[in-house]
């Protein structure tokens, strides 16, 4: 039996199940060492079935729902898609839990924790993994539960446990269109068979695969924070800086870009469909990169970042360029865990202080962070020859090479967010790093050794999926041959000249921001000119006021009429009122029982004349 597969995901759930049930009677240490430990098992076994398959491989462990003709089994499916992301998954998240067995030392709840930092690895790989589509589910909805606990984590604070909610809410509303969507498919292909339902997917009719497609993209824009239902993610920073790290970088965020290229099979015959993923991916990267420019709060740029860079990939997807996507992916996810665990050291260090204004000068203090970090900022800010400058380019080479006029705004709009992601990149790295500060003491040297780690992966990763031009071959490429579909070719000529003008954009921004904030000459400018734009873009164009409007407080109005109406007025009021009326009828009866005997004959009486009435009426 193929024991390499199903290891991958059920070791981390296990150790997840095992430390929620006897993690508080083990030793304080032994949760986040039994967590790692799983995790590196399930990198080891990816890195074992990477070599060991050479071609797709279904694997059915056991029956699993029997009814009637269906038939749904534990079934695994592993294809060069599934490879890629359990080594990119599994990797990532060993590195954060690593990292937080320094960074969480002195939490008291260190049991709770690690079980949900397990379990969200091992949904998330479930959900990589899963052969069939009740598989899928359980996976999809395993990580938004664990996302919910781990962002909730410090739950004694309103406002985590509010943002915890938050985010389960608004990603139920994407869930109920994925399975909504995967039931048709049910219906439609009589198999849960997700192999099989891509490749019975050309017999379907083209209106019905649009309407599918939407809805997957529907369920992709919930977890994957794409607009409009993307008002959860910056308050998710609410939880610790590992689980901002794991559900940016290796988990939750990456899952609805995965389930549009594990589909793509399917909505990619739809122009449509692929329309609406560029046009959702395009216009979420814009918004976010804008609600970046003006982010205090070390986090949430980073959580802005995120929502934008996963734009660049549903464009992509929407592209057809399904290699260039994933190529974004695994890239995206070396830098931005990088991103996130240094972040997670400047904020130690400054006792939890997340104000960008309130650092600086932490690049003499910390070398060990600063150096890692600017490497990771290249990457996402996507300058000359590193992994993200590569990456990047791909994607927008791909909508160029659509053409159309659709196509050809949504490039000009990609490289207007390329422009103002090194701006808000670098604003970051030079108020946090440069300029005159307070000296701090140094964090953990384990945190710092695993941020050279990411930034060596992060800076070199363009070797993954080199430029055709160059002549050195493209091993993503290659190994994504049997799944990637046809591009639209451009020549070298034209790609150098993409190329070109990506760069050229890349360092005139971030000639700007060094103009303007390097040395720290961003204190005599921080009082903006334009406080009304400011303000919009602070609070992400006012959707969380615009949605409170429309649907909170409707819900709210309805909450409270039933509140009054039906609990207070019925459920409570009701047996009151019940008992006020039989009070009231027994004093009436009791008026009658008074002992004398005038209302006793009366009563006889009235009682022979209805019953000779009745009888009267009755031979009648």
């Amino acid at each position: 039996m193929h024991l390499s597969l199903p290891l991958i995901p059920f070791l981390p759930i296990l150790a997840g199940i095992f430390i929620a049930l006897a993690g508080m009677r083990l030793p304080g240490r032994f949760s986040s060492l039994l967590a790692s430990g799983a995790v590196a098992g399930s990198f080891v076994f990816s890195l074992s079935a990477f070599f060991q398959y050479r071609s797709p491989v279904t694997l059915e462990l056991f029956r699993w729902l029997s009814a009637f003709d269906l038939q749904a089994p534990v079934s695994l499916y592993y294809d060069p898609l599934a490879a890629v992301m359990c080594l990119m998954v599994s990797f990532v998240s060993g590195i954060i839990l690593l990292y937080s067995h320094a960074y969480m030392r002195d939490e008291a709840d260190q049991a709770r924790f690690f079980s949900l930092m397990s379990l969200f690895v091992g949904a998330m790989l479930l959900l990589v993994l899963a052969g069939n589509l009740p598989l899928l589910f359980l996976g999809w909805e395993g990580v938004g539960f664990c996302s919910y606990g781990l962002i909730g984590f410090w739950y004694r604070e309103e406002k985590n446990a509010d943002a915890g909610r938050k985010a389960f809410l608004v990603t139920r509303i994407g869930d109920t269109a994925f399975a909504a969507g995967i039931f048709w498919l049910f219906l439609l292909c009589g198999t849960l068979s997700i192999s099989e339902i891509n490749g019975m997917s050309a017999l379907l009719p083209t209106g019905i695969v649009t309407a599918i497609g939407l809805l997957l993209l529907g369920g992709a824009m919930g977890k994957s924070a794409q607009m409009p239902l993307m008002v959860w993610l910056p308050d998710a920073m609410a939880g610790p800086t590992p689980v901002s790290a794991l559900i940016h970088a290796a988990t939750m965020v990456t899952a609805g870009v995965y389930l549009l290229m594990r589909f793509f099979p399917l909505v990619g015959l739809s122009p449509t469909v692929c329309a609406a993923i560029a046009v959702t991916g395009g216009i979420t990267a814009f918004y976010a990169a804008t609600c970046a420019l003006v982010q205090r709060d070390l986090k949430r740029i980073l959580a802005y970042s995120t929502m934008s860079q996963i734009g660049y990939m549903m464009l992509g997807v929407g592209s057809g360029a399904v290699t260039a996507a994933t190529f974004h992916l695994l890239e995206h996810a070396f830098y931005k865990s990088l991103l996130f665990l240094g972040a997670g050291c400047v904020i130690s260090v400054l006792h939890h202080e997340q104000d960008i204004f309130r650092m600086g000068g932490l690049r003499k203090s910390l070398p060990g962070v600063y150096w890692p970090f600017l490497a990771g900022a290249a990457c996402l800010a996507g300058l000359p020859l590193t992994g993200g400058f590569f990456s990047k380019d791909g994607i927008l080479a791909a909508v160029f090479a659509q053409g159309g006029i659709l196509f050809g705004g949504l490039y000009l709009l990609g490289l207007v967010t390329a422009l103002l992601t090194v701006v808000y990149t670098f604003r970051m790295v030079f108020v946090v790093f440069h300029g005159d500060g307070e000296e701090v003491s140094a964090g953990s040297h384990l945190m710092e050794r695993l941020l050279v780690l990411l930034a060596v992966l992060g800076l070199f990763g363009e070797l993954l999926n080199l430029p055709a031009y160059l002549g050195l071959g493209s091993w993503l490429g290659e190994f994504f041959q049997p799944l990637a579909p046809a591009q639209p070719h451009l020549s070298p000529v034209q790609e150098l000249s993409l190329q070109a003008v990506a760069a050229v954009v890349a360092l005139a921004g971030l000639a700007f921001v060094y103009q303007r904030y390097a040395g720290g000459r961003w204190r005599s400018r921080e009082t903006s000119a334009v406080p009304k734009l400011v303000d919009f873009l602070q609070n992400g164009w006012y959707f969380d006021g615009l949605y409170r409007i429309l649907f909170v407080r409707p819900f709210e109005r309805l909450a409270g009429f039933i509140d009054r109406r039906v609990e207070q007025g019925a459920a409570i009021g009701g047996p009151d009122r019940l008992a006020d009326v039989t009070a009231r009828g027994g004093e009436l009866l009791g008026k009658w029982s008074s002992g004398r005997i005038s209302p006793y004959l009366c009563s006889f009486a009235a009682g022979v004349a209805l019953m000779l009435g009745y009888l009267a009426w009755s031979v009648l």
